[in-house]
């Protein structure tokens, strides 16, 4: 009874509510609005239904975009929107097809294009939010944006979006639509259409696709680049079980499947996607660069839609990219910081053949080849080398290999070993740090700077004794440069990577001239080098690159092998190689005639076939054979007490020589002097004060033996070397 309320009250008070002026008028607003909606939508139906169809649609194809291509052919990177594979409908899974349509439109054989339903929906949403936040496309929808539109979110967009798709309707079959929609949709990581992504992410065909692949797949276009496996395996992971659920809700696979399939874990292709999308990615950055010194713009390369034909040598760059994983792998050196380099090119003709600046461009796309400068270690011994033979040292003078002092700096060799006299080839060849100090004394610190500027070394390198060990920092790109020197015969040629660039309707914009070339060293000492760094490879320090043909190079080892090199050459292609730690960290046991000479053997192989087992085309160059005396390696107490007689008897000698000075001499008629025809020794010189800097070592040469008179040190044994 409490809770009784008379008629006439309940009346008066609903009376009250309708005469709310305010209330009717929002009322009467409302109802204005939602016919005004209404009859929108009708005008908008009848327009859609009024568009005529769309010329031509059947033989569109995809945008023109610029392409980088390697000297096969082979594309190595596409820019802008498309990556066009086509692939026939009924070359697609009805699985995959299945999926798709269950994820992005489970209407779309009973819709006209569009969804008006969804579309309304969508429209207060966005009016409520004040901007576009939900879309409500089609499958159509979604091609007319792809074929003809941009992906900005306005409502004027939405509109074209709308007017296109009605066209396409009218034009084509629906199978045809949804054939084009699967060639076409950005699947994320690189990957245009259903084709494309197949092969990326699983290295499979479609038809080798299995159902939660097929998922993955279908639940890319919401958000391809958040979804992407390689972006995040966890999230993609989430949105394809999301679409295994939709396809079990519209009963296109049971439930046991559903339960199997979304277990199933996520097994990507092997290669690092980066291969498949962008094959050569460090080497296309170059040629970016090159384009924007020939004048173009970044827009004018990304959507000018250029042909650039590059000088890529696509098969040994798809070597290097493997023989970088699989060498560091088979080392241990599979985290992060853990790097490689490879730069090969022609010493002919400047061709750029390999360009990898890492192993995984996707997590790092610093460049180790011409940005990172690191200590050359004994890659740089060459150079003093060099400058002694242009100075006339002969290869086959003999030197000391035993303790030496410059000022404050002793540089010792490998395990404090040394091997008393040894020609001076040997000495590169087992790379002898303290024959290469001793030789430096000899020649002077400024010939040898002097040289390695018009070799092509451009970062600083100090006047200091410490070089000859390679103390100074330099680029790989420039140490292989200079190595391609010894190559052809003393001239300097200058690497490129362009061939060419056409314009989309086949009109040549570039054509590269003959690459630059300049003299830089005499003909004979070019073939002296390139004749004692053969016996590196046959004999020495580098003999994990020997590839069965003509081939020169040097190792090279840092302070506790924090980087190691090795740069070799034949008469056709120079490749240097590096390997070390982004954090300058210690890599343990790794030399230059470890994983550096394995990877330059496994690039060269590819990058060389071409051109056979062709020799330098050099004058002749005799090294003497040379025997190692009774002890081969003199231990250090040895070598010291060697050290302190030959000091001794010195300076006897000199004080002989001053007792005779001081001895009053009876004139004498000199005999007229006979120039010598030999060689200059190798002299001591007053010693400079230097900076002190911690040595750098390679590992040691146990033994010497027998040299052929027309190549290399025979017998020479390189156990424990590097």
């Amino acid at each position: 009874m409490g809770n009784y309320v008379p008629k006439n009250k309940r009346k008066k008070n609903k009376r009250v509510i309708l005469d709310n002026p305010l209330l009717k008028f929002l009322a009467g607003l409302a109802v204005f609005g939602l016919g005004v909606a209404l009859a929108g939508m009708i005008a908008l139906k009848l327009y859609l239904m009024s568009l005529p169809p769309i010329k031509n649609l059947n033989t569109l194809k995809p945008n023109i975009v610029t392409t980088f291509c390697a000297s096969d052919g082979e594309v190595i990177k596409t820019f802008a929107a498309y990556t066009y594979s086509n692939v026939e409908l009924k070359e697609v899974p009805e699985t995959l097809v299945k999926a798709f349509i269950a994820t992005e439109d489970k209407n779309f054989y009973k819709h006209p294009g569009y969804d008006m339903v969804g579309l309304a929906r969508s429209m207060v949403a966005n009016i409520l939010a004040g901007h576009v936040v939900q879309g409500a496309s089609t499958i159509t929808q979604q091609l007319s944006r792809i074929l003809f539109l941009s992906n900005e979110k306005t409502f004027t967009r939405k509109i074209k979006e709308l007017q296109v798709a009605a066209q396409i309707e009218k034009t084509i079959s629906k199978d045809k639509i949804l054939e084009m929609y699967l060639n076409n949709v950005y699947l994320g990581s690189g990957a245009y259409g259903v084709k494309g992504a197949a092969r990326i992410y699983f290295n499979k065909n479609l038809n080798e696709l299995s159902l939660p692949e097929m998922a993955l797949i279908a639940g890319l276009p919401q958000a391809p680049s958040v979804y992407s496996p390689y972006n995040n395996k966890d999230l993609a992971k989430k949105r394809r079980n999301q679409v295994l659920l939709r396809m079990y809700k519209m009963k296109y696979i049971t439930k046991d499947t559903y339960e199997k399939a979304k277990q199933a874990p996520i097994t990507l292709s092997n290669m690092p996607m980066m291969y498949a999308t962008n094959k050569a990615p460090y080497f296309c950055d170059y040629v970016v660069k090159e384009m924007h010194k020939l004048g173009f713009t970044e827009d004018e390369i990304v959507n000018g839609g250029y042909k650039v034909i590059t000088t890529l040598d696509y098969k040994a760059q798809v070597k290097a990219n493997e023989a970088i994983l699989t060498n560091l792998k088979a080392w241990g050196m599979t985290r992060d910081k853990n790097q490689a380099a490879v730069f090969s090119f022609s010493p002919i003709d400047g061709r750029i053949l390999v360009y990898a600046g890492g192993k995984d461009y996707t997590k790092s796309q610093y460049d180790r080849v011409s940005q990172s400068a690191r200590p050359s270690g004994s890659a740089f011994k060459p150079f003093i080398y060099t400058a002694a033979i242009e100075k006339g040292y002969s290869p086959n003078d003999m030197i000391d290999d035993l303790p030496f002092k410059a000022g404050d700096w002793t540089p010792k060799n490998y395990g404090n070993k040394y091997r008393g006299p040894i020609p001076l080839y040997t000495a590169l060849m087992v790379s002898s740090n303290v024959c290469t100090a001793r030789l430096m004394d000899a020649i002077g610190v400024r010939p040898v700077i002097q040289l390695a500027r018009v070799m092509g070394i451009t970062t600083p390198i100090p006047y200091d004794y410490t070089i000859s060990l390679g103390s100074n920092s330099v680029k790989l790109f420039e140490m292989t440069r200079a190595y391609g020197v010894f190559a052809n015969g003393g001239y300097k040629v200058e690497p490129f990577a362009i061939e060419r660039i056409e314009s989309s309707r086949g009109t040549i914009l570039y054509e590269a001239k003959k690459a630059r070339t300049s003299k830089v060293l005499n003909l004979n000492t070019a073939a002296t080098m390139t004749a004692i760094m053969k016996t590196v490879i046959t004999s020495g320090t580098g003999r994990a690159a020997s590839i069965g043909k003509p081939a020169a190079g040097k190792t090279g080892t840092t302070d506790d092998s924090r980087d190691a090199y090795f740069i070799g050459f034949t008469p056709d292609v120079v490749t240097g190689v590096w390997v070390g730690n982004d954090d300058n960290s210690q890599m343990g046991g790794v030399t230059g005639g470890t994983i550096p000479a394995k990877i330059w053997r496994d690039v060269m192989l590819v990058a060389t076939a071409p051109y056979g087992k062709a020799d330098f085309e050099y004058p002749e160059v005799i090294l003497n054979p040379f025997k190692a005396p009774g002890v081969s390696i003199i231990p250090q107490s040895e070598a010291k007490k060697v050290l302190e007689d030959k000091e001794k008897a010195k300076q006897e000698e000199l004080k002989k020589e001053q007792e005779m000075k001081d001895k009053p001499q009876p004139p004498i008629i000199k005999p007229v002097e006979i120039l010598q025809q030999t060689l200059t020794p190798l002299k001591r010189k007053e010693t400079p004060t230097v900076e002190v800097k911690q040595e750098r070592t390679e590992p040691p040469q146990p033994d010497l033996a027998p040299v052929p008179v027309t190549t290399a040190p025979v017998g020479i044994s390189t156990e424990n070397m590097e």
